[in-house]
């Protein structure tokens, strides 16, 4: 696998770390406890990282020299492609780590060192998308940047050339063949998975009070990168709308994750001049066990986001029994089932979003409906059945891979 920009080991919630870090670490584990051994590179980011690392059994992390030994945004990565395949390839072929049977690139930068390096060695490249520039830049947030000509111009490449593409969901799915010309014969329909021994239903009072969430609050909660796609800004613009409705409401928001972007968003300052500097609390990105008991300390978890491939928090929160307000939006429409695990908004107009947190607030009995049907629908996402997915997709690019090879 290849995670050129973010490391599997980065903690998710910061920088360019997200859903996509869990994504690639849980496939490998999943993967690798199901008899394959999987080979996870990734660009140095420090002169002290080990060249190798183990990430669980049957998995290892392989950092590759390319650029600057510091962290940099994933906007600055494409220029560094052709040193990390080249680095990556020095590494296979000096048999420092195993020569693969397929390589499975993660984002379109990695892709793009994918196609070198499955070309050279004569595998397949199975590419998984995550997000689409040209999916993100028909979604853009208010004051949002768009995403750049290069990359809508690499996907494109990959498009092309890639043997075969993983995609979230069939929403997606569609999207490549609308907006790149995959053939669909060429997708394969995966949806991500949720770990089940981490996220799940547990003693909601203790996890409160050990959150200092009170008895009586309203609890709300975001997590994931503070950038304008994710929305924590209409989160805020909505407790605002609530609190002038409603000042009978003990409201309460918790926004767990750390800023994100070039574009800025002080979450602080906005929260401050809506006047619930009181009622908004963030904090750094924690431990996916720590998380956890973040999700069953709230009421609802708020996903105002303007463009989601899948929405990896939706399903975390819901097989911990906690009811998700999302917005309808890419693969929030799968991951969250509407009136059932909880309540899918069109648009992102505050008001709208407030009277959808008003009505949870009065109606607690839905509330608990709602987690109750969360939690079961969760349930069947687990990591297995994303890994067997996988696996039949690596299978399909060998299989389609022998006859031209054979010729």
């Amino acid at each position: 696998m290849i995670s050129l920009h973010t490391s599997p080991l980065e903690q998710p919630g910061a920088g360019d770390a997200g859903g996509m870090n869990v994504y690639v670490s849980q496939l490998a584990r999943a993967l690798a406890a199901g008899g394959l051994g999987v080979d996870i590179y990734t660009r140095a980011t420090s002169a002290e990282q080990p060249e190798t690392v183990p990430l669980a059994d049957g998995v290892l992390v392989h950092h590759v020299e390319a650029g600057p030994l510091r962290r940099l945004a994933k906007e600055q990565m494409p220029p560094l492609v052709a040193e990390f395949a080249a680095g990556m390839l020095a590494r296979i072929e000096g048999g420092e780590s195993a020569v693969p049977r397929v390589v499975h690139s993660h984002y379109w930068v990695s892709g793009m060192a994918g196609l070198e390096v499955s070309r050279e060695l004569g595998v397949p490249l199975v590419h998984t998308m995550h997000t689409m520039a040209r999916v993100k830049n028909l979604h853009l947030a208010a004051g949002d940047v768009p995403e750049p000509s290069n990359r809508e111009r690499g996907e494109q490449r990959l498009a092309d050339e890639a043997a075969r593409f993983t995609a979230n969901t069939a929403m997606e799915r569609d999207e490549l063949v609308r907006h790149y010309g995959v053939d669909d014969d060429r997708i394969d329909v995966v949806s991500p998975g949720v770990d089940l021994d981490v996220f799940r239903p547990a003693f909601r009072g203790r996890s409160r009070m050990g959150r200092g969430v009170r008895a009586a609050d309203f609890h709300v909660l975001f997590a994931g990168r503070i950038q304008r796609l994710k929305g924590p800004q209409v989160l805020v613009a909505a407790a605002a709308e609530l609190r002038r409705r409603r000042p009978d409401i003990p409201l309460r928001v918790t926004v767990v994750g750390a800023p994100s972007g070039s574009a800025g968003l002080d979450l602080d300052l906005l929260a401050e001049a809506e006047g619930l500097g009181d009622r908004v609390r963030r904090l750094p990105p924690v431990p996916a066990a720590e998380l956890a008991e973040w999700y069953r300390s709230a009421d609802v978890v708020a996903m105002p986001s303007f463009s989601e491939s899948f929405g990896l928090v939706a399903l975390e929160a819901q097989a911990c029994g906690t009811p998700v307000v999302a917005a309808r939006v890419g693969g929030l429409t799968r991951a969250v089932c509407d009136g059932r695990t909880g309540f899918l908004v069109d648009g992102h107009e505050p008001s709208r979003w407030a009277a959808v947190l008003e009505q949870l607030h009065d109606d607690p009995e839905t509330r608990w409906d709602l987690g109750r049907a969360a939690s079961i629908y969760a349930e069947r996402f687990g990591w297995e059945e994303t890994a067997e997915g996988t696996r039949a997709a690596y299978r399909t690019a060998l299989r389609e891979q022998a006859p031209a090879t054979l010729g």
